[in-house]
């Protein structure tokens, strides 16, 4: 098998990557691709219902982006620097991802706006990132809502003017600093029309960090390493997804992010099981699924490990094919952009 990052790759032109979401979450377009059978037809995402069976399990990942993306100055020299919060490790200790990283060494302190907050630098590490202490008065998130931006990806030229639609409706666990996108597209309104068709919905949570959204800059994709993301399942939710597996029922993953925690923790214990913990899974071509039976998902970047993924559950040969129908039926790319359920 070929495992060379060109393999990944398509060229979308610039006018696709939508900038802006869908005035209505629902109005989506949805490509519907049955991998099985090879077929490929156009619809919008409120026609999922359609696709959805009484008895299927859909699994969501109710991680809730905060205003992660800081710009602070470096006390004593003044040089601006960005921050980007990744990860909480306890007691106010963050990983981070820092632009203009040079210039943060050990215990360097970056100022963010009149001083009501800082951070402390505690490790310097590779690519950028920066272990650092918080130091702040209050609460946390009450700081970050004041002084942070969403932490838009950077091919979105500007920020939202609803931030709320850079969450999910079922957003709920604080942590991502990046949303789950694939579950843009639900209304509450949809979730009582799905539920009402004998659908069972169960939450797991899973903080993006740079597992999910970090380039791939490696030749050969074996030689990528993915960073670590926390995840957390609760007994409810196990139960549901054992007792849908023994009964043969669908489990559909509602984005990639789910998908990841899902297989993690199948892989780990042969079976679903209330756990918490951290996974740097990474999925790819010759990956054999067994969590999930269907997939609802964005149309990712070129080269990235998302479209790994999605070329893993149903053939990278298919998902190109079906790229390239995208872009020559106009579907919108990314973040903000249209979705495709994967079954069959």
């Amino acid at each position: 098998m070929d495992y060379s990052i060109s393999q990944f790759d398509f060229n979308l032109p610039e006018e696709l990557i939508a900038q802006t979401p869908e005035k209505k979450r629902d109005h989506s377009r949805l490509m519907v691709l049955n991998k099985s059978e090879k077929t490929i037809e156009h619809r919008y995402f409120y026609d999922l219902l359609d696709y959805l069976k009484p008895g299927d399990v859909l699994v969501r990942n109710n991680s809730k982006v905060i205003p992660a993306r800081l710009i602070g100055i470096k006390e004593k020299t003044n040089a601006q620097v960005e921050v980007l919060l990744l990860k909480d490790k306890g007691q106010d200790i963050w990983e981070c991802l820092c632009g203009n990283a040079r210039v943060i060494k050990k215990d360097t302190i970056i100022i963010f706006g009149n001083g009501e907050l800082k951070a402390q630098c505690l490790e310097v590490k590779d690519e950028g990132i920066r272990i650092m202490k918080l130091l702040y008065q209050g609460i946390l998130l009450e700081i970050l809502e004041h002084l942070g931006k969403m932490p838009l990806p950077p091919y979105i030229k500007r920020q939202c003017d609803d931030n709320s639609r850079y969450q999910t409706v079922y957003a709920k666990t604080n942590g991502s600093s990046a949303a789950p996108t694939a579950g843009f597209h639900f209304t509450e309104e949809m979730f009582d029309k799905i539920r009402e068709k004998g659908v069972i919905v169960v939450d797991v949570t899973l903080h993006i960090g740079l597992g999910t959204f970090r380039p791939v800059k490696v030749d050969n994709i074996l030689n990528h390493h993915m960073h670590s993301e926390a995840y957390e399942m609760d007994q409810n939710c196990a139960d549901i997804l054992n007792k849908a597996h023994e009964e043969k029922r669908r489990i559909i993953a509602v984005g990639t992010t789910s998908t990841r925690t899902l297989e993690a923790i199948y892989k780990k214990y042969h079976k679903f099981v209330a756990t918490s913990g951290e996974t740097d899974i990474f999925i790819y071509p010759g990956y054999q699924f067994e969590a999930i039976d269907a997939l609802i998902t964005n149309f990712h970047l070129p080269k990235s490990t998302l479209i790994m993924l999605v070329s893993a559950f149903a053939g990278r040969d298919f998902i190109l094919e079906a790229y390239q129908k995208a872009i020559e039926e106009h579907y919108r790319f990314f973040s903000f952009g249209d979705a495709m359920f994967i079954y069959g």
